[in-house]
């Protein structure tokens, strides 16, 4: 079209992923056949993945081994473009769909009566009531405008809705300004001005904090019901040590109300209470409702929902959950998870902390191998009790050494797939016939040195346990994996780390142990598969050199300025 003279036009017509997803929900489209898993064993928590689809519903997942990745199934658009990150961690299911929650807070049993539950007063009108909804693309945030909307106009109110959408296909942020008063006449502007949110709405935290949104808060006007979930934004896609800002977003949302604001976990209870997160804004909705902050009654709401004509009986129950969370927080949470605590186990001492990494790298290649690691940590323990005390830098080291001595080679990532927490990690995530594919890039089907990723099917699940067994031939001549560049490099970087701490250790003092503890801290950085892992180790390379050759007051200043968030 360059030729043709004038201005041209090209149309990309083509329905998006996420559009997609909203078409499946309501049935207006296939459902997908495939899912993509992360098996959280093989996951390095590298990013590349979300790098690769910027795809927010790779969420992170906190570990007792660090940050690893887990899918949201209900955000998922399921277009698979994660797979492009170079990481043999990810699976697709097909024929299977995610498992709904089994939490008896949805069997008829135990159903509390809603219809008994007492009416809040009626919220007057005598001037036009502004209500802000927050939240990203994707999740129902226009949805929940248009049924404040309709119910108004069923209650013959005057209403208007104004969907701020921006970026919302790539789950950015959206923002409806929906303003209701007893007559039409009265409604002169369809935005909310500065500071004259009556009630704000936020589906998510994050964007309930950015400029616009407390812009329209004022203390001692607006109620702020906010979804305390930290759903991560665009930035973590791109930096995988993205760090969600609750304690921040929360003082400020509190200091712009004038501590008129109430955080819950909306999209924890309406999973486990619904078995899809999508039903956590209908819950925060009933819980406004509920405390009297909207000028609406429950006749017309509930009205507004069947009329919306989607998912009409979990939108009800959702919106009749939050309405009981007002009354009986304590009363949802216990059935919303009523026997079942998540317990992050993560080693709290230093000899838990070496003992839980002893049984990893037994199980790794031998007790042997083990035994090298624990004699190493206790020496520099017992060097750091005798020139400092405490131990920072031995924390550090038992930590570390083990990340750098158990590298996931074609042993390793056979090992963890065959291992049963993998497979019972599937069963728990996903119900029907489990068909597998494997998305690997083994070095012995490389020809020019540059590894692609292939598809392998379920076979390949029962070849993981025998390949698992030849572990013992890692680092031997007879190893067939062992002389590509990257193993001989991740055997390299252990004993370039215990070198560096070697000669720390020989001149540790009060003076130098700021360096010392820096150039531990390194491997932090250190993370991922092929070209995305030699990136990594030469950073990490080059922090090395720039701390061993800075002076012991000037090794975090070093750090620091290479690598913020490890300093």
């Amino acid at each position: 079209l360059r030729e043709e003279p004038g201005v041209s036009v090209i149309i990309y017509d083509q329905t998006c992923a996420a559009e997609k997803r909203r078409r499946r929900k309501k049935k207006e489209y296939p459902q997908a056949t495939e899912r993509v898993f992360i098996n959280e064993a093989v996951c390095e928590g590298c990013g590349d993945c979300g790098q690769q689809s910027n795809c927010t519903a790779i969420l992170p997942k906190e570990t007792p081994l660090g940050r690893k990745r887990v899918i949201d199934q209900s955000s998922c658009n399921v277009d698979l473009s994660c797979l492009k990150g170079f990481c043999p961690s990810f699976v697709t299911v097909t024929g299977a769909t995610p498992r709904r929650a089994s939490s008896s807070a949805r069997s008829g049993d135990a159903q509390p009566d809603f219809d008994s539950l007492p009416l809040p007063p009626v919220r007057s009108l005598e001037q036009p009531f502004n209500i802000l909804i927050t939240g990203i693309g994707g999740t129902g945030v226009i949805t929940i405008g248009a049924l404040l909307g309709m119910a108004a106009h069923l209650e013959r109110k005057g209403t208007s809705v104004l969907d701020m959408t921006g970026m919302s296909q790539k789950n950015g942020a959206v923002t409806s300004h929906v303003r209701i008063a007893a007559r039409p006449a009265q409604l002169r502007a369809q935005r909310i001005a500065t500071g004259e949110a009556d009630l704000i709405l936020a589906c998510d935290m994050l964007t309930a904090g950015a400029a616009d949104a407390v812009s329209k808060m004022r203390p001692g006007r607006t109620l702020a019901l906010v979804n305390s979930h930290e759903q991560p934004a665009g930035p973590f896609a791109r930096d995988p040590d993205w760090q969600f800002p609750t304690d921040d977003l929360q003082a400020l949302i509190r200091d712009a109300t004038g501590e008129r604001a109430e955080f819950l976990d909306a999209t924890a209870l309406a999973t486990a209470l619904l078995g899809d997160a999508i039903g956590a804004n209908l819950f925060l909705l009933g819980l406004a409702f509920q405390r009297g902050a909207l000028p609406l009654s429950l006749e017309a709401l509930l009205r507004a929902i069947e009329l919306n004509g989607v998912a009409v009986a979990a939108n009800v129950r959702a919106f009749q959950w939050g309405r009981l969370a007002a009354i009986d927080l304590e009363r949802v949470r216990r059935q919303a998870m009523p026997a079942k605590t998540i317990t992050l186990h993560r080693p709290q001492d230093l000899p838990s902390l070496v003992e839980h990494r002893v049984g990893l790298l037994t199980a790794y290649q031998n007790a042997a191998y083990a035994a090298g690691y624990t004699a190493f940590v206790e020496r520099v323990r017992q060097v750091e009790a005798q020139a400092v005390g405490g131990e920072r830098l031995t924390r550090l080291v038992a930590t570390h050494l083990y990340k750098l001595m158990a590298y996931k080679d074609e042993y390793e990532v056979a090992r963890l797939y065959a291992a049963p927490e993998f497979r019972a990690q599937l069963e728990a995530a996903f119900e029907g016939p489990l068909k597998l594919s494997y998305h690997l890039a083994p070095p012995s089907l490389d020809r020019d040195g540059a590894p692609r990723k292939r598809r392998f099917g379920a076979w390949m699940g029962r070849a993981f346990p025998l390949l698992a067994r030849f572990r013992f031939l890692r680092g031997t001549a007879m190893d067939p994996f062992g002389r590509t560049g990257e193993r001989q490099m991740e055997r390299a970087l252990i004993t370039e780390f215990r070198s560096h701490i070697e000669r720390e250790l020989e001149d540790l003092s009060e003076s130098t142990l700021t360096r010392a503890l820096a150039i531990a801290r390194v491997p932090e950085s250190i993370r991922g598969y092929g070209h995305v892992k030699l990136a990594s180790v030469a950073t990490a390379r080059a922090q090395w050199t720039a701390l061993t050759s800075a002076s012991p007051v000037e090794g975090s200043e070093v750090l620091a300025a290479a690598d913020p968030l490890s300093a």
